[in-house]
């Protein structure tokens, strides 16, 4: 049986008019469906709750679409949100920007693209994983303390720090397509650890896969 199970969740769609990559930027609130998938994840973990799991914890990312994302599960599980700043978005030198390839051809740029492997344009992968990592495990010992044996935690975070942790926990490299990242919108990708806190395996899953043909493909989430 495992000890824990931390959940990161990336949000729901974001309403982004100008399609530009909104990072760290603040003010950029859910979609109306982003709304509905938050609503979607509430009534998967209200179910889950009533089929026996032991939902004890919730935390988010500081940024507007997290804690918006995490409310209606606040709500549905009588839980708190603990703001947590180690699971924020990646910093961005993009940041703000239309991200086409006729705005990386630009020579004031190309600095900025020297190392993909780093990545040269933004935090690099190893310390975006190390942040989130650390979340992870402070998580996993605050659920344990509430919860007991096999209590769980959901951590509402962004696409690529959940990525790059994902891949870290895998031990691949971290270098990767942004298109082929298996992180959709409001999906779960869960870390489950055994009795000694080892982590034992990775789940992924779409809850509210139902409603994401439409949904915004933006970078920057």
């Amino acid at each position: 049986m495992p000890q824990a199970t931390v959940h990161l969740l990336r949000h729901g769609e974001v309403h982004n008019p100008d399609g530009v990559l909104y990072g760290r930027l603040p003010e950029f609130h859910l979609s109306a469906l982003g709304r509905e998938m938050a609503r979607t994840l509430a009534k998967h973990f209200i179910e889950r709750s009533a089929q026996g799991a032991k939902i004890v914890h919730l935390a988010a990312s500081p940024l507007t679409r997290a804690q918006e994302t995490a409310q209606p599960i606040a709500a549905a599980l009588n839980l708190g949100i603990t703001t947590e700043d180690r699971i924020i978005e990646a910093a961005n030198y993009f940041e703000g920007a239309h991200v086409t390839k006729a705005e990386l051809l630009k020579p004031k740029h190309w600095p900025m693209l020297r190392n993909p492997l780093r990545p040269s344009w933004g935090e690099p992968y190893k310390e975006q994983a190390a942040r989130v990592i650390a979340a992870v495990q402070d998580a996993r010992r605050r659920t344990i303390e509430l919860g007991g044996e096999d209590a769980e935690a959901i951590l509402v975070s962004h696409q690529l720090p959940i990525w790059t942790t994902r891949l870290s926990a895998e031990n691949k490299p971290l270098w990767h397509d942004p298109r082929k990242r298996e992180c959709t919108l409001t999906s779960l990708t869960s870390l489950v650890f055994d009795d000694a806190g080892n982590l034992v395996r990775v789940d992924y899953s779409e809850p509210a896969a139902v409603l994401l043909p439409g949904a915004s493909r933006t970078p920057g989430a």
